[in-house]
């Protein structure tokens, strides 16, 4: 059950997210578009993310982190060739979308905390 709020939580920060820059659509703003690409990158950054970071100690450490960012969103980037209707405009639009989506789920995830505390 913890999933599937988890991924609703996802699929709404994807929509907001996307809303909010330019560079990103969802076609015809589709919840199950969203959905999908929810599930899509919760399946890429189980999977495939923890391979890229095993390949890329090196640089990872040499730019003291910072290629995390470049492999998030390339992780963004696979998920729109991946996902009908999503699309990206680039690179620095899909670096963008990772950080912003980051920050909403986040936000999103604390009001589904406080709740569950009141």
């Amino acid at each position: 059950m913890n999933f599937i709020i988890q991924l609703i939580i996802s699929t709404l920060a994807v929509l907001i997210t996307a809303y909010l820059l330019p560079g990103v659509q969802i076609v015809d703003n589709n919840f199950f578009t969203a959905l999908t690409v929810a599930a899509v990158l919760a399946f890429l950054n189980a999977v495939v993310k923890p391979i890229m970071i095993i390949l890329t100690i090196p640089i990872t450490l040499f730019t003291l982190g910072f290629f995390l960012l470049v492999i998030n969103a390339c992780m963004i980037l696979l998920a729109s060739k991946l996902v009908n209707g999503f699309i990206v405009h680039g690179f620095w639009w899909a670096l963008l979308f990772s950080l912003i989506l980051s920050l909403v789920t986040s936000i999103l995830a604390n009001i589904k905390k406080r709740d569950e505390q009141n």
